[in-house]
């Protein structure tokens, strides 16, 4: 009697391992989408195809809208056949455009920036856990202390210059509002 299987017994565990490892299979296929989603230059890929569809679509009805002018010009037909509007697959064409215009517009600015934080801090500063892979490009940490101290006084400059702008443009505008 002890050999008969029970419900949830070793049967029932492959499955529900299996099931487990399905589940998160397709949890990280969600994240990567969800991550690829926000990466401009994967969306701009999938943005192409999407683009020349519209494209075709857009000279087909272009085609044969002609097609049908020409036609109701000669005299062959009359305009009472309904032909699919131009206007509206130019729109969809036109809108596929300037979502391409932000993905390229949002991978340079992100490049830019990328530019900009690889020259304003381009060495790194070798760790304590790992003191055999010091770089030679690396800095020490006297350097790096440096390099943080020169920023935090060009951001205090910044902050002043700002403070005193806005007190002048203060003191300009209290005249004006005792009249």
């Amino acid at each position: 009697m002890a050999a008969q299987q029970q419900p949830g017994g070793p049967m029932s565990q492959p499955g529900m391992q299996q099931s487990a490892a399905l589940q998160h299979q397709h949890q990280q296929q969600q994240q990567l989408s969800q991550q690829q989603d926000f990466d401009p230059v994967h969306r701009f890929k999938m943005l192409i195809p999407q683009l020349k569809e519209s494209l075709q679509n857009v000279m087909k009805i272009a085609s044969l809208n002609l097609a049908h002018n020409t036609s109701i010009d000669n005299g062959i037909k009359s305009s009472d056949t309904s032909v699919q509007r131009f206007d509206k697959s130019l729109e969809e064409f036109y809108a596929l455009c300037d979502q391409l215009e932000l993905c390229l517009r949002l991978a340079y600015e992100c490049l830019s920036q990328s530019i900009d934080s690889a020259k304003h801090s381009p060495n790194l500063v070798p760790t304590a856990t790992k003191p055999d892979t010091v770089q030679t490009e690396s800095m020490s940490y006297a350097q790096y202390l440096g390099m943080i101290k020169s920023q935090i006084s060009c951001a205090k400059d910044i902050h002043n210059a700002l403070l005193e702008c806005s007190k002048k443009i203060a003191g300009k505008v209290q005249p004006q509002g005792i009249m």
